[in-house]
């Protein structure tokens, strides 16, 4: 049995599908392209990277942190059971449009307390989950908290989210074409327990 479908409803979803992606493309080509080329500099120099964000902005880095580790990086997602302690050699990668969520500066104050380099996404850049950052990727979305429309018609952070997906695979396929590695290789570290 198949649903009737309102013929008036597609011209809206064409339109809104549209309007997401040019919010995500106007937004990611906005990001400095330094400050990519500096967060893969820092995960590349790193002994383990660890990486953390809430909500959806932490489902948009656990899929940076998949890709890493297909490329063979030690990656830990924090406050999964089996992360150790973060030190110095260490990158910490957050992500928090706002940069005051709670959690996340603790974190990026007790790297800075350890000696562990970090890498924010961030629409703030003079946010507290900023101030001590090695590198702060500066995301010219909205915030959560940001419900006025003047950056993105899209509900609360949803721009800020999509682009810190969007920029971790821009930031992954820069560190693997560093590598020069094949495909092969990476996919022989694909989950095969699924």
């Amino acid at each position: 049995m198949s649903a009737t479908l309102d013929p008036t409803i597609a011209p809206h979803v064409r339109s809104h599908t549209e309007l997401v992606l040019d919010e995500i493309t106007r937004t990611v080509l906005a990001v400095r392209p330094d400050d990519l080329a500096a967060a893969a500099d820092a995960i590349e120099g790193a002994r383990r990277v660890f990486v953390l964000g809430l909500g959806r902005s932490g489902i948009a880095l656990r899929a940076l942190g998949m890709r890493l580790m297909h490329l063979g990086i030690e990656v830990h997602i924090v406050g999964e059971t089996t992360t150790p302690a973060l030190g110095d050699r260490d990158v910490l990668v957050l992500a928090s449009g706002s940069g005051t969520t709670a959690s996340i500066v603790r974190a990026a104050t007790t790297a800075a307390a350890v000696g562990a380099s970090t890498v924010v996404f961030t629409t703030d850049p003079t946010s507290p989950a900023a101030r001590d950052a090695r590198v702060v990727v500066v995301v010219p979305a909205a915030a959560k908290t940001d419900l006025a429309s003047a950056a993105s018609q899209q509900y609360a952070g949803s721009l800020f989210e999509q682009s810190v997906l969007v920029l971790g695979d821009a930031l992954f396929h820069t560190l693997w074409r560093r590598t020069g590695a094949p495909a092969e290789e990476l996919w022989a570290r694909h989950a095969n327990l699924e």
